[in-house]
């Protein structure tokens, strides 16, 4: 399973304004420098966010984003299906029954393929772990130097 970096960074970016929630909302840009990514293209992952409500956007000379659920309440699975959305990574297109599984007996294919069922199964298991994991517990499980260090680094910076 493969997933875009916007998944990283959209992640990274409800960390960070979990822990600035008193100094939100904060604008694309300054999301942007913390990571040292491409402000528009960041502003592209986020919109998603936004649009499922994880995200906030407030426009505006003073507007940026914030959270827009409590971490308690916002899952790995929520942000992951918001960037990347809710298509199922494995498309199973049946080629057994193509090339010289064209004259097998129907009955043959009457179940799911076998492999087919393998990917569902772990998928349905990708899905609950993600699911079942908040991003109050990515909180909880980062060292607060990074907390500190990133307040510090948005702090120092609105004043630059």
């Amino acid at each position: 399973m493969r997933m875009s970096e916007g998944v990283e960074w959209g992640l990274h970016c409800c960390l960070v304004l979990a822990w600035l929630d008193d100094l939100a909302p904060l604008p694309v840009g300054r999301l942007a420098e913390v990571f040292d990514l491409p402000p528009e293209y960041l502003k592209k992952q986020l919109q998603p966010l936004a649009k499922a409500g994880i995200l906030v956007s407030e426009r505006g000379a003073r507007g940026g984003y914030r959270l827009g659920r409590d971490p308690e309440a916002i899952t790995l699975m929520d942000v992951v299906t918001a960037i990347e959305g809710g298509t199922d990574p494995f498309q199973c297109t049946e080629i057994r029954q193509r090339g010289a599984g064209q004259t097998g007996a129907p009955a043959e294919f009457a179940h799911p393929c076998g492999i087919s069922m393998a990917m569902r199964k772990a998928e349905l298991a990708w899905r609950r772990e993600l699911a079942s994991q908040t991003l109050a517990e990515l909180i909880a499980n980062t060292p607060d130097t990074a907390e500190r260090r990133t307040r510090r680094f948005i702090e120092r910076t609105a004043t630059a």
